[in-house]
């Protein structure tokens, strides 16, 4: 096929077909053909030589040149497509580094082979084409809902028709119990797009929160509007979900909105879902209140919340205990989900026990210590005194305020107390001395006896040990595992060691040690543990 004797203008008839039928810039395909036309004149002419191809985009004449480039002479690799300023004199008037020798050569004739060739680079680049427009088509949909329909599948996966390209519903992404047939239409909610090898990828969810997030704000005007937030999701796919939402109106009821007149919003999200169930729960910026509204429809005697170690306990009465977990573990699951708290549920009964026991136990410490009768001892207790430091070195004030006490017990029980504290550390020290802990280590500021007792114990003997440790080693952490949160016991957790006071610590360890710039003590965020996850 030569390119003299074609219809000119069948280039350009072509191009907008192409362009037309894959929904591209018909510019795109035109350099396609540029790029295809130049590689077949590269294999009539040489590969070695710059042959470019121009198609006039109004008659379609396709012209061919070849290119050469003025080089300085000890740069040049292909004489080809190349020449010295001394050879490009006999082209041009005044030649400069850069500057290119263009002239035209005779079109070629495409044989079977190179027509091959050509239509091979044509489609290539309509299909990156055809991809890019896709990838920009669908990468600001993401977290959006789209409608599809069932095109096939593969080991599990649907294949799903949604428009201009396919996306894929993986079967972790499929509510358990749902079947499709090829052409059923589905609604998926849009949680990835991704450049990959073979294409633009859009990874299609039924499970994910942000689903039925998204199908709320459909179904529910307020929240489309903003009046309405949804402050945070939590689902078992295909059985019970758990939404918090909030009102930024103070006279529209945001549980009611959601529900809608007679449950008919309510019901359209729960068709959607294959029935899974729905709570719709007020949120609250209070933890406790919020836990007990996520707890519905369980009834919650008292909430104890532990801010340093992420968890809250909650006691409910002994006959809604099953009622509070779920079937299970379902209900506090999903409450868990939806606080980002570690719940531990108590009965009225099984907590009473416990603060009995703790009592007892604070009891007996005084007694033991302090050589006190137990009534005095469980005064100490029901005031609030939880260990011997708080006794030892409380203002007088403190103890003379509880009934009974006058200054000379007072002063005799902080005495006692001092007396027994000022022992154990002794005691703590010998025993860290005989395991072998260092001068180094003992004369570092801010360890007590007792922690150097407890560090030799776990083979931290020197300030190089200590400062090799990372902070939830010494003040314990959380790390999550497949979805499950896991405690990490810290060596001086028990001494009641914050993470901030840990990283001091060690920082100012290793600052001793020379092994940190003192200037990075101002920036304790950059040292933060990136694999645990500890809240504060």
């Amino acid at each position: 096929m030569a390119i003299t004797s074609a219809n000119q203008l069948e280039l350009l008839q072509t191009a907008e077909a192409v362009a037309r039928e894959k929904m591209i810039d018909p510019e795109l395909v035109i350099q396609a053909m540029e790029d295809s036309l130049a590689r077949a004149a590269k294999s009539r002419y040489g590969a070695e030589m710059d042959i470019r191809v121009a198609i006039d985009r109004k008659t379609g004449r396709a012209s061919f040149t070849r290119v050469r480039t003025v080089t300085e002479d000890d740069l040049i690799e292909n004489h080809h497509a190349q020449v010295t300023v001394k050879q490009a004199k006999s082209f041009l008037a005044d030649p400069q580094i850069g500057d290119e020798i263009v002239d035209e050569v005779p079109p070629v004739d495409l044989g079977r082979i190179a027509a091959q060739s050509a239509k091979q680079v044509i489609l290539q680049k309509v299909r990156e084409a055809e991809r890019d427009r896709q990838f920009e088509e669908f990468k600001d949909r993401k977290g959006t809902i789209i409608n599809g329909a069932v095109k096939r599948e593969e080991y599990g996966n649907v294949i799903v028709d949604i428009g201009r390209g396919e996306g894929i519903l993986r079967r972790n992404e499929k509510i358990g119990r749902e079947a499709y047939r090829i052409g059923d239409r589905i609604r998926c909610y849009i949680k990835d797009v991704r450049r990959e090898a073979r294409g633009p990828q859009v990874f299609l969810s039924r499970t994910d929160p942000q689903f039925m997030a998204e199908l709320f704000k459909m179904e529910v005007p307020e929240i489309y509007d903003g009046i309405i937030e949804i402050k945070a999701v939590a689902r078992d796919p295909g059985s019970r979900a758990k939404i918090a939402v909030i009102s930024y109106d103070n006279s529209i009821d945001p549980v009611g909105a959601c529900v809608g007149m007679r449950g008919s919003r309510v019901q359209a999200v729960v068709n959607e879902l294959q029935g899974e169930k729905i709570d719709i729960i007020p949120w609250n910026q209070d933890q406790a209140t919020f836990l007990v509204n996520a707890l519905q429809p369980a009834e919650v005697s008292k909430v104890v919340i532990d801010e340093e170690a992420g968890k809250i306990e909650v006691v409910v009465p002994d006959e809604q205990l099953s009622l509070a977990i779920g079937r299970r573990g379902q209900n506090v699951r999903l409450a868990s989900q939806l606080t980002g708290l570690d719940i531990d549920i108590l009965t009225e009964a099984e907590e009473s026990a416990r603060r009995q026991a703790e009592f007892a136990e604070r009891t007996k410490l005084f007694m033991d210590a302090l050589d006190v009768d137990e009534m005095m001892a469980q005064l100490l207790v029901s005031e609030g005194f939880t260990n011997l430091e708080e006794v030892a070195y409380v203002e007088v004030d403190e103890l003379l305020s509880i009934d009974g006490f006058d200054e000379g017990t007072a002063g005799e029980l902080q005495a006692r107390a001092r007396d027994f504290l000022e022992a154990a550390n002794a005691k703590a020290m010998e025993n860290a001395r005989a395991m072998g802990v260092e001068d180094s280590l003992v004369g570092f500021e801010g360890l007590t006896p007792q922690m150097l007792e407890a560090l030799a114990k776990d083979g931290i003997k020197t300030l190089e040990d200590f400062a090799t440790c990372a902070d939830w080693e010494l003040a314990g952490g959380w790390t999550t595992e497949n979805g499950q949160r896991k405690k990490d016991e810290g060596v001086l957790e028990q001494f009641d060691m914050t993470l901030e006071e840990a990283q001091h610590l060690v920082m100012t360890a290793r600052v001793m040690l020379g092994w940190v710039d003192p200037a990075e003590l101002e920036k304790p965020e950059e040292d933060a543990p990136e694999d645990v996850e500890a809240e504060a």
